[in-house]
This record gives C-alpha cells, sequence and structure tokens, in this order.
C-alpha cells in the first residue's frame, strides 16, 4: 500500500490525516512504507462514545492544525464501518480548499455502510465482527493488543 501510495503522489505535496485514536498504530506502520516526503497532521472525532454501534453524530474533539489548502489529503482510518464519519470528515475537509481528499483504511466492514463512500486504498475486508487491537478499541480497552481479535458479543451487549 505504501508502494502505491507513493507512487500516486509522486511529485505532489501529501498531507496524511490520522484518525484518532484507532488510526495511529495503521499510521505508524503506514508512513514507514512510503518513500516519498509527507506531512503528517491527526483529528479526532467520535461517532460511537463508550457504545460498539455509531450513533451517526459526528463529533470533532481535535482537528487538524495543517493548512490543507492546494494540497492533496490522504484521510488514514483503522476501520470502515457505516462510512457516516469518513463521509463527514471528507466534507468537512473539502470546504478548505485541497486539490484532493482520499480515504485510506486497514480495515473495510462494506455489510455495515449505511453510506456509499469511496475507499481508494483498502488493507483487508472483514466480516461484521467487533474487532480490538492495532488500535482499535472498545471503551478505551484493547487497543494494545498487538493483533486483531474478535471481541465476544457478551463483552458489550
Amino acid at each position: 500500500m505504501g508502494n502505491r501510495i507513493s507512487s500516486d503522489y509522486e511529485g505532489k505535496e501529501l498531507i496524511l490525516v490520522g484518525v484518532l485514536k484507532g488510526g495511529f498504530v495503521f499510521l505508524a506502520d503506514l508512513m514507514r512504507e512510503i518513500k516519498i516526503p509527507v506531512d503528517i497532521d491527526f483529528i479526532s472525532v467520535s461517532s460511537y462514545g463508550n457504545s460498539s454501534k455509531s450513533s451517526g453524530v459526528v463529533r470533532i474533539i481535535k482537528d487538524i492544525d495543517t493548512s490543507i489548502t492546494n494540497k492533496h489529503v490522504l484521510i488514514v482510518e483503522d476501520i470502515v464501518d457505516t462510512g457516516l464519519t469518513l463521509k463527514y470528515l471528507k466534507e468537512m475537509l473539502y470546504t478548505r480548499g485541497p486539490l484532493s481528499v482520499k480515504i485510506c483504511t486497514a480495515l473495510d466492514k462494506p455489510s455495515r455502510r449505511k453510506v456509499h463512500i469511496d475507499i481508494d486504498y483498502e488493507g483487508f475486508t472483514i466480516p461484521d465482527e467487533f474487532v480490538v487491537g492495532f488500535g482499535l478499541d472498545y471503551s478505551g480497552k484493547y487497543r494494545n493488543l498487538p493483533d486483531l481479535c474478535i471481541l465476544k458479543e457478551d463483552a458489550y451487549s
């Protein structure tokens, strides 16, 4: 994926926008595989709270600090579930005048999609299971697990 991103953005000004908190582990691994100069920034949003299901309401907790005007933006996310958060983020970032806004995700769960969202760079498609580890959490726990694990339903229902 890093090689493809490097090739696609060769000679362009690219900003990787990591979605906190879950996306930071994937972003750390991904950026080491990108062979062109990039800027990195972070945004923190909430649509889950302490639930296992998205509320559909996206709240910006921490905005990016970098101007993205006339630059290419790649949103780096841990998992695409309903698509609501990324649809909101992509539309919001486009209002700031970037040349492009694309999406990169480690995991995609298309069976849960509520809105159409184009994913430009995708690691793996997964079934409708609640996964934790590798930066993904449930109520703030399990992010530190080195592997992806399926959380038993009785832990969150």
